[in-house]
């Protein structure tokens, strides 16, 4: 039986396009090895450009599986492949460098290069790319969140970012393909759909008269789906319809990620973002009214070009009034290529350092602030894995559908059921609870053990 070894590299977009590329490899009778213990037959690295580091660690993993068997196809994919594939194949043993997308024909190209040895630039100009390419994921190794991509690319072409040119533009995938995907997936056991893409919240900007809150609500109507979450989404995109949709359908995620990026106008307008500090509270304060409780983390970019101490002040003031239930802090770092590398008023790295650790400071506070609101209260959540803190011990983890990490104890059995869990410690990156009770959905048991478990549990618990 051939093999396939892969190696991901970025973000989630990444991961989910790896897991679909591994679906084609299966199709054709491949079985997946692990990359670094065993020796494959076809090595596919899947590659991230969104800083300079990333390119370098891309470098080195494909000259890590060059050494691994020099006599294996190499095939390059992904955000790194698309921008510099003439760097790629200078790597002496590369064998196909394919872009993000045109993937459906890997196994073509890969049966090439097995017959006749002949490097392969499949990189295609993604700027002309207008359709959304079509790679099904019908079942995850994690059992219990599954990921759907119903979006790529991106029309913002913010200073800071390559990806436009690395993603193109913004493309959509068809409604009823997201539609036929989200009920394969549930038929499969997921009751929860992860929404992802390149710019999320831009679904639908390409088509006519169907906007993500039109998915949305066709998405509520599915039946034994629990959860709906949208990995990321814009200020700009939370418009009237978004609103309504996460004010009236018991299945949307009380939780949303809306990246900030800068809490100062002066750095938002150099950093070409589309909204001000002011439009963007009032969309946070929307999103409190129509969904109360709601979390909402965010992305911020400290030490742009040309940020000041008194802009980074104010950043921080109006990040500690937002009360966001997280941050994700990064320094900048500048991209080669992208206008905001040119500017001038680079700012040092020492004081980059030093206001990143002030922001990780408040987003923990914040954390803690949000997670305790929760203790004493009964919150639904779906066990992803055995904790992971103390492996074996007889607890397993999940998350709340408001995006607090719960630990609890309970059997493995539990992981993919949805549990009623009772809140008893808030802590910054996990809380701790204790299982109420298992809710029955309306399908078939998962195992006897497990309905004689719930069985056991005193008579208070029980569903």
């Amino acid at each position: 039986m051939p093999s396939v070894a892969f190696y991901t590299l970025g973000c989630k977009v990444n991961f989910y396009d790896t897991e679909a590329i591994w679906q084609l490899f299966k199709n054709e009778g491949y079985e997946q090895v692990d990359f670094e213990t065993t020796t494959a037959d076809v090595y596919l690295i899947n590659t991230c450009t969104v800083t300079n580091t990333g390119d370098k660690k891309s470098r080195q993993i494909i000259r890590r599986a060059i050494r691994r068997n020099p006599d294996a196809v190499i095939a390059v994919t992904g955000c790194y492949a698309q921008t510099s594939p003439a760097e790629i194949l200078a790597i002496e043993g590369v064998d196909l460098v394919i872009g993000t997308q045109g993937r459906d024909k890997l196994l073509d190209h890969v049966r090439e290069i097995q017959a006749d040895r002949r490097p392969v630039n499949a990189v295609r100009n993604i700027m002309k790319t207008r359709e959304f390419e079509e790679l099904d994921v019908p079942d995850f190794a994690d059992r219990t969140r599954a990921f759907l991509k119903i979006q790529e690319g991106c029309n913002n072409f913010c200073t800071f970012c390559i990806i436009p040119w690395s993603r193109g533009l913004s493309r959509s995938r068809d409604p009823e393909s997201v539609l036929n995907q989200a009920r394969q997936l549930v038929a499969a056991g997921y009751k929860e759909i992860v929404l992802t893409g390149i710019h999320t919240g831009g679904y639908g900007d390409d088509m006519e008269n169907y906007r993500l809150s039109d998915l949305l609500w066709d998405l509520d109507k599915i039946e034994g789906l629990e959860r709906i979450r949208i990995s990321s989404i814009e200020a700009s995109q939370i418009d009237d319809a978004m609103i309504d949709v996460l004010n009236r359908s018991s299945k949307m995620c009380r939780h949303l990620h809306v990246p900030l990026q800068a809490g100062d106008d002066t750095v938002l307008k150099r950093m070409r973002r589309k909204y001000t500090v002011e439009e963007f509270a009032e969309k946070i304060r929307l999103l409190h009214q129509a969904m109360p409780g709601v979390a909402i983390t965010t992305d911020v970019i400290v030490g742009f070009p040309g940020e000041t101490e008194e802009m980074f002040e104010n950043g921080y003031r109006l990040m500690e009034e937002l009360k966001f239930s997280e941050m994700h802090v990064f320094p900048y770092s500048r991209r080669t290529g992208t206008p905001a590398a040119r500017m001038e008023e680079q700012v040092d790295e020492g004081i980059k350092n030093e206001r990143v650790h002030k922001l990780i400071d408040l987003s923990e506070q914040m954390q803690l602030e949000y997670a305790r609101k929760y203790v004493g209260e009964v919150l639904d959540v779906i066990p992803e894995r055995d904790y992971k803190g103390a492996p074996g011990t007889g607890r397993v983890m999940g998350y709340t559908d408001n995006y607090l990490q719960v630990v609890f104890e309970g059997s493995e059995l539990l992981i993919g059921q949805l549990c009623r869990v009772k809140i008893t410690e808030a802590g910054v990156n996990e809380c701790f609870g204790q299982l109420v009770r298992v809710l029955k959905t309306n399908e078939a048991p998962v195992s006897k053990q497990l309905d004689s478990e719930i069985a056991a549990l005193p008579e208070a618990l029980r569903a």
